[in-house]
Order: C-alpha cells, then structure tokens, then sequence
C-alpha cells in the first residue's frame, strides 16, 4: 500500500475507476493473455494526457499483484511492465529569488511561510505539513530537522538554514506545527500545495505568463542549492531528495545559472563536491 496522503488518494481514485469498469468481469479474466488488450482499451480514456495513462497501468497492476502473489485470488496477470508514455525532467524549474519575492508581495504570511520552508530543507508537502517543534534538534553549529519521510520511510537530517531559523523562531511559542493554514489549523500536503499554486497564480505566474507550472514540489531544487551552501555533500543531498548524484547536480547548476548574486559561490562549492563524489 502506498504510504504517502496523495499517492493513497491517488491509488484509491484509479482503483475505483478499474473496478467500475471490470465489475462484471471474473477476476480469472485476468489470467488470460487477451486481458492486456482490455486493459489498454480501457487507459485509452486518458491518452490525451500520458501522465493519467501511465498511472492508470501502475494502479492496475499493483492491484492485480495483490490478487496474485498476496491474496491468492489468480494464477497469474499480462498486466505488467506496461510502456511509460510520460516523460518529464523538472531539473531546471526551480524557484527563482524574484519568484519568490514576487510570491511573498502577494501571499499571506502563512503562505509565505509554506513557500520558505520548502525552499529551505527540500521536503515533500506532505512532509512539510508535519514539520514539529520535537523533530528540531540542537547541534554544536546550530540546528537540524530530523524527520522520518512519508514516500521513503527514511530519516532524513537537514541543517537549518538561516532563514528557516528565523521562521522556526517567529513560530508561536504555544504552537508546535510549524507550518498551519490560515485558521491555524494542520494542514495536508494538498491543501498546502493548492495555497501556494492560488497565491503564486494571483501574484502573475501563471503557466501561461511564465512558460510552465511552477510548484510547491519545485521548492526541492531551490533548496538543494541551500544545503550545499549549508554545509551537505552532494551525495547527501542526492539521498536526502531521492535523486541520483548527477540529477541533483544538474539542479544545483541550473539555480546557479539563474540566480547570479551567489552563482560563483556555489559553482565553486558545486565543483568541490562533485569532485569528492564516487
């Protein structure tokens, strides 16, 4: 079962709309070599768009693996390796210093503060929403965060950076959620995702104004630049995102390039890096 919030009410969605579609079908259909030219039939529905087609082949076999190796319900299933027709590399969006300027002249301040935390420790939404007074912890050089991490069930230990110092510090004293919404209350990784997407939108960057969709996900390459500055390898990085070495370099290269007051600086510490990574 998954264990991130989205991807379960993701998985639910498509399992739902399998089973709506096949429910008068015997599960032993599946065993049957025809079955897989039912089930592209069926993902048809969404080949305007290749991310849905894809996702509906994973859900369907996921499923039909459950039947198969864990619930014994079939001998076996031709629903597997279906071929990926979506293909994206976010290496190169990224939240600029302007963008988020922009973003922030227009945002709430409990916005402001979603968009600052992920810029600066590179966790998921569903992760940021958790962020909690306990999970921060005392070095002898100042501060870290360490958090078990939803999609990969890892502990990840991130510096603190400065600026997410002071927004840990202008935190309410009687809260422990460092990020709420703006009721004050927990928020998911959705609705903080959304808020951030609304806001970003109201401020003039859109997908049509900028040429692409700018997203609370992005945050993660801004912040792979800021934990280099921070004081992590590169490979650390790489592990702490779930990237390869080479990705996140790409990243930390692409901020630089778009960022110049501190491009030097962390071309130099980037360069460094990749050099002491096997």
């Amino acid at each position: 079962m998954p264990k991130g919030e989205r991807t379960r009410q993701d998985y639910r969605l498509w399992a739902l709309r399998f089973s709506a579609a096949f429910k008068d079908d015997p599960a032993a259909m599946f065993e049957e070599p025809e079955a897989r030219g039912e089930v592209n039939e069926w993902r048809k529905q969404w080949a305007h768009s290749p991310r849905q087609y894809d996702y509906a082949g994973t859900v369907v076999t996921r499923m039909l693996n459950w039947a198969w190796k864990d619930a014994g319900k079939i001998r076996m299933h031709y629903c597997g390796d279906f071929r990926k027709v979506y293909e994206v590399d976010r290496s190169e969006i990224v939240w600029t210093p302007a963008q988020r300027e922009t973003v922030c002249a227009h945002a709430p301040e409990w916005v402001q503060r979603i968009l600052t935390a992920g810029c600066e420790t590179g966790l998921r939404p569903a992760d940021l929403v958790r962020l909690h007074r306990n999970q921060i912890e005392k070095t002898p050089q100042g501060r870290r965060i360490r958090i078990r991490t939803n999609k990969r069930n890892r502990t990840a230990t991130i510096p603190v950076t400065p600026a997410m110092a002071a927004l840990i510090d202008a935190t309410p004293a009687d809260r422990m959620l460092i990020l709420v919404s703006d009721r004050g209350r927990p928020m998911t990784g959705r609705h903080a995702s959304d808020s951030l997407r609304y806001w970003r939108n109201k401020a003039g960057l859109t997908p049509e104004a900028i040429g692409y969709d700018l997203r609370l996900q992005d945050t993660r390459g801004t912040a792979a630049t800021r934990l280099l500055n921070a004081g992590l390898e590169l490979a650390h990085i790489a592990s702490h995102m779930g990237w390869s070495v080479r990705y996140a370099a790409a990243v930390i290269e692409h901020y630089a390039r778009v960022s110049p007051d501190e491009s030097d600086g962390i071309l130099v510490k980037l360069a460094q890096s990749k050099g002491g990574t096997k």
